[in-house]
C-alpha cells in the first residue's frame, strides 16, 4: 500500500508510491552525452582565457597555478553596489536588489566534474566557499548567503566548466523563515535540535544512512520528496557553515567525493543540484537550527499533482536508494590531470 510520510523538519508530506516504486537502478539512465574538451576557447572559466571574466576577486594555487577562482558573476542577479533601501505601498513591498552574486570556478580543465576530483581539491573547492562565506557575512547589508552548484541543463547549468555559485541577498527568505520557525518549536517544545534529534535516529536505526564518518553522516531523506535527495550533516551542532573546523572540513571533503562519486557511478552521472542550507546570519549561533547540505538528483520530472498541491510522489523507497548508493563502489583512480 502506498505511505504517506511527513518530513520532519519542514512538516511537508510526501507520497511514497510502492505501487508503483522503481527499483533504484532503474532511474540509472545512459544517456548520449558528448565528450567534453579540456579547453574550449570560449569558456570565460578555462585557464588561459581569464580575460573573457569579471576581475578576480580570490584564487587558491596549486603547483604555482590557480587551482579555484572566485570571479564576480557577469550576469549578477543583483547589484554589488547600493543600500537594500525598502518601500512600502499599502500591501506592495520593495527593495533595491542590492547583493552579491559570485562564481566559484572549480578547476581550470573544462571537463572535469566534483565527485572525480582529489580529496584535496575538494577540500580546497569548501575552502573557497568558507572564505566568501565569512567574507561576505560581515557585509551589513546581507541577511542571507546561499551557496549552491547546479550540474547538467536539467539542473539549471548554463555553462559546462565545472563551477558553483554564492548568492548573498539582503532579506531572509519565507522558506528559511518556516523552517527556523519549525525548528524553533520543536526545540521549545522536547528541548533538544531536531536535526541532532534525527541524525541520533537515523545512525542508530542505520537504513537510510549512506555515509557515516568521523564528523558528517549522508542520509537518505526518511520523506524523500523525490529519488536520491541527500543530505549531510555535521555531527557536531553548528547552526551555521562558518563554525565548521578545519579537521572537519577535511572529513566533509571527503563525504562529499564520495557521495557525488557513488552518484556519478551508481546512476550514470546524473544532473543534479545542491545547496549549502546554514542559518542566516542573524541567527548563526542558536541552538536549535542545524546547518546542512542538500543534494538533489535530477531524476524525475515534476507534474501536475506536484504543482497543484505542494506535494511530491516519490517512486523510490529512501530505504532502497540507501542501500543501493552503499553499494556503489566507487573506483580509487583519479583523473590524472584533475590537480593542473
Amino acid at each position: 500500500m502506498p505511505e504517506l510520510r511527513q518530513n520532519r523538519v519542514t512538516k511537508d508530506w510526501v507520497i511514497i508510491a510502492t505501487e508503483r516504486a522503481k527499483r533504484p537502478e532503474q532511474l540509472s539512465v545512459k544517456r548520449d552525452i558528448k565528450p567534453l574538451p579540456e579547453y574550449s576557447e570560449n569558456c570565460p572559466f578555462c585557464a588561459g582565457n581569464e580575460a573573457l571574466a569579471p576581475p578576480e576577486i580570490m584564487h587558491i594555487d596549486h603547483d604555482g597555478k590557480w587551482q579555484i577562482r572566485v570571479v564576480p558573476n557577469k550576469f549578477s542577479a543583483l547589484a554589488r553596489e547600493g543600500e537594500p533601501t525598502r518601500k512600502i505601498e499599502r500591501s506592495k513591498r520593495t527593495m533595491n536588489g542590492v547583493g552579491i552574486h559570485d562564481v566559484i570556478v572549480e578547476g581550470r580543465l573544462h571537463n572535469t566534474t566534483t565527485a572525480l576530483l582529489p580529496e584535496a581539491h575538494v577540500a580546497n573547492i569548501l575552502r573557497t566557499y568558507k572564505a566568501r562565506f565569512d567574507e561576505i557575512s560581515r557585509d551589513p547589508r546581507v541577511q542571507q548567503v546561499i551557496i549552491f552548484k547546479n550540474h547538467g541543463g536539467t539542473a539549471g547549468a548554463s555553462l559546462e566548466h565545472p563551477h558553483s555559485q554564492l548568492i548573498a541577498i539582503p532579506v531572509i527568505s519565507h522558506q528559511v523563515r518556516e523552517r527556523f520557525e519549525e525548528a524553533l518549536r520543536h526545540f521549545d517544545e522536547y528541548g533538544e535540535c531536531i536535526f541532532c534529534q534525527v541524525n541520533d535516529e537515523e545512525l542508530k536505526e542505520g537504513t537510510r544512512i549512506v555515509v557515516d564518518s568521523p564528523h558528517f553522516v549522508a542520509m537518505e531523506q526518511f520523506a524523500s520528496p523525490t529519488p536520491f535527495v541527500t543530505h549531510i550533516y555535521p555531527k557536531r551542532h553548528m547552526a551555521s557553515f562558518g563554525a565548521i573546523r578545519e579537521d572537519e572540513l577535511a572529513d566533509l571533503a571527503r563525504v562529499m567525493k564520495t557521495l557525488l562519486g557513488k552518484l556519478y557511478y551508481g546512476l550514470e552521472n546524473p544532473d543534479f543540484y545542491f545547496s549549502n542550507r546554514t542559518a542566516p546570519t542573524e541567527n548563526e549561533g542558536v541552538k536549535y537550527y542545524h546547518w546542512y547540505i542538500s543534494v538533489i538528483p535530477r531524476l524525475t520530472k515534476v507534474a501536475g499533482f506536484e504543482l497543484g498541491s505542494g506535494m511530491f510522489i516519490n517512486v523510490v523507497l529512501p530505504e532502497a536508494a540507501a542501500e543501493y548508493l552503499r553499494n556503489v563502489k566507487v573506483p580509487e583512480s583519479q583523473l590524472a590531470a584533475a590537480g593542473k
